[in-house]
C-alpha cells in the first residue's frame, strides 16, 4: 500500500486537474493511494467499478468467477458481446481487460476464488469491500471480518483553536438489518422491508440470490404475515406486486443501474 505522505506525480496532477480543482489535492492523493476490492459484478456494481477507476484509486481487485451469460451482458457494458473473446474467461476476468483501458494509471486486477472463504488477513489489504451477488450470510461473515482489521475510523472536528479527534463507532451490517421495524423512519422504503423478508427467505430455503421465481410467491407471502406479525408492522408495507416483480427480476435497467452506481461511487 502506497504511504500516506506520497505526492501525486506530475502525470496524476495533469490527468486529474479538473477533480482537483473540486475536492482538492490532499483528497486525490488519500484516492490514489486507495485499495478497493469488489466481488459480484452486476450492472451496479460495474457502474461503480467504472466510476472508481475514472476517479483514479490506486487499485481496484475483482473477484466474480461465473462465466457470462446473456442475462449478464443486459446491463455490462465492459463485456464484448463476441463469444470468441468471452469463451472460457470468468466475468472478472473479462471486466478486469475493460477497466484496464479506461484508466491505464490505475492497478486492475483479478482475485479468484469464493468470497466466503477469504480469511481475515486478505481484507487486511483494502481501504474499501463492496460486495453484491451473495447471500445473508455471507454478506454478515465478509462484514465482520472487515470489522475485526485493526484499523479505526477517526472524525476530526475544530472548536476555536483547538482540534479534537473523535474516535466513530458504526453499527455491524448485522446489528443495522436487525432494527426493529417498528423504530425505523415513517418514511422507510417498501423496498427495504421486501429485501428483508426475501432475504429470510433465502436463508430458510438454502437458495442463493436470484434463484427464486414467482412460484415461491405463496411461501413468500406466508413469510411476510409472520415477519410483519412479529415486527408489529402492516402487510400493506409490503405489497404483494413489489414481492412478484422481485422475485421474477431477472433483467437489469442500465439508466438505473448507472443512478445507483454514482450514488454508491460517492458513498465510497
Amino acid at each position: 500500500m502506497g504511504k500516506v505522505g506520497e505526492e501525486l506525480t506530475e502525470q496524476e496532477t495533469a490527468i486529474y486537474d479538473r477533480q482537483i480543482r473540486v475536492w482538492g489535492v490532499d483528497a486525490q492523493r488519500r484516492l490514489s493511494k486507495s485499495h478497493i476490492f469488489v466481488s459480484g459484478l452486476k450492472g451496479t456494481v460495474i457502474e461503480f467499478c467504472k466510476n472508481t477507476v475514472l476517479a483514479g484509486v490506486g487499485s481496484l481487485t475483482l473477484n466474480d468467477d461465473r462465466l457470462v451469460t446473456e442475462e449478464l451482458l443486459s446491463a455490462n457494458f465492459l463485456v464484448p458481446p463476441d463469444e470468441n473473446v468471452t469463451r472460457g474467461k470468468s466475468l472478472a476476468e473479462l471486466c478486469c481487460e475493460s477497466l484496464k483501458d479506461f484508466n491505464p494509471m490505475v492497478s486492475v486486477s483479478v482475485e479468484k476464488g469464493d468470497l466466503a472463504n477469504f480469511d481475515v488477513e486478505f481484507f487486511q489489504k483494502f481501504d474499501a469491500v463492496v460486495i453484491s451477488c451473495c447471500s445473508l450470510l455471507t454478506k454478515k461473515s465478509v462484514n465482520a471480518k472487515c470489522r475485526n482489521l485493526p484499523r479505526r475510523v477517526a472524525f476530526y472536528t475544530k472548536k476555536k483553536e483547538e482540534t479534537i479527534e473523535c474516535q466513530l463507532q458504526y453499527p455491524s451490517f448485522e446489528e443495522a438489518i436487525a432494527v426493529p421495524w417498528r423504530s425505523l423512519p415513517k418514511r422507510t422504503s417498501k423496498l427495504y422491508f421486501a429485501m428483508r423478508v426475501l432475504e429470510r427467505f433465502e436463508v430458510l430455503e438454502k437458495r442463493n440470490p436470484q434463484d427464486t421465481s414467482a412460484d415461491d410467491l405463496p411461501n413468500v407471502l406466508k413469510l411476510r404475515k409472520e415477519l410483519c406479525e412479529t415486527q408489529c408492522i402492516n402487510e400493506s408495507q409490503i405489497p404483494v406486486p413489489l414481492l412478484q416483480r422481485l422475485l421474477a427480476a431477472r433483467v437489469e435497467f442500465p439508466p438505473v443501474c448507472a443512478i445507483i452506481g454514482g450514488v454508491l461511487g460517492q458513498e465510497v
